[in-house]
């Protein structure tokens, strides 16, 4: 499997039959004329949704889009289209050929939790352990308990590769999610993501103690567009 970082949380994964691609933002998506390919934006916000991502049908012979409820209601037409799936937390079910779960986001939303081609993948969307410096520490002690409640609900599961945010903005906890996620999954590979091309967030992550037991198990990005084989 190919995997291309295009901007932020958004990443084109290339297996065999499919492409995937992940909560596009901006950046070059290639070629998707060849193969089935499946857009999934996590939520609303305008970092992990934009509009462009239906003017690929321009250029694919098969595309279909599966897209969190909360972007609904943001235009008529989208609500009407036949090649969207709308979805909502905790839901499983099919769509060409891949098998896609949904966990609760502790943000808007939802996470992704997809099996394509023999290849299980995660990606949180804004799905996090939120823990902002400022904010009463009911809010952060209520954040830290729903995104544990998710991730108990993967506890020890298989995955071949999972994007999870790491946010400079959280201060000294920027790592939280990604730990418990790595300490509560069997992930063969993790890729950070949603640090807004402050890939300063990566050299951290390299030299943080607490990650010292799967650092070898982390694949850092460090521009747009860079690519690794899976």
């Amino acid at each position: 499997m190919k995997v291309t970082y295009l901007r932020h949380s958004g990443f084109k994964l290339e297996l065999e039959h499919h492409i995937l691609i992940f909560d596009y933002f901006k950046g070059n998506v290639g070629d998707l004329s060849k193969k089935e390919v499946i857009v999934f934006s996590s939520h609303r916000h305008f970092d992990h949704f934009r509009k462009e991502i239906f003017d690929w049908r321009e250029k694919t012979k098969s595309i279909h889009y599966v897209l969190s409820d909360d972007i609904q209601g943001q235009d008529k037409e989208l609500q009407e289209d036949a090649d969207i799936r709308w979805c909502a937390p905790d839901e499983r079910f099919e769509m060409k050929g891949c098998t896609v779960q949904t966990l609760r986001s502790t943000d808007e939303g939802v996470a992704f939790l997809v099996e394509c081609e023999g290849v299980r993948i995660y990606h949180a969307g804004d799905l996090n352990w939120w823990h902002w410096e400022g904010e009463p520490g009911e809010f952060n002690e209520t954040m830290k308990k729903d995104y544990q409640r998710e991730i108990a609900k993967i506890e020890g599961k298989k995955f071949d590769v999972a994007f999870i945010p790491v946010d400079a903005r959280l201060g000294e906890q920027y790592f939280w999610g990604l730990d418990w996620f790595m300490r509560h999954t069997d992930t063969r590979w993790a890729v950070p993501m949603h640090f807004f091309e402050d890939y300063s967030v990566c050299k951290r992550l390299e030299l943080q103690e607490e990650t010292n037991s799967y650092r070898d198990r982390l694949i850092l990005v460090h521009g747009q567009g860079e690519t690794f084989e899976i």
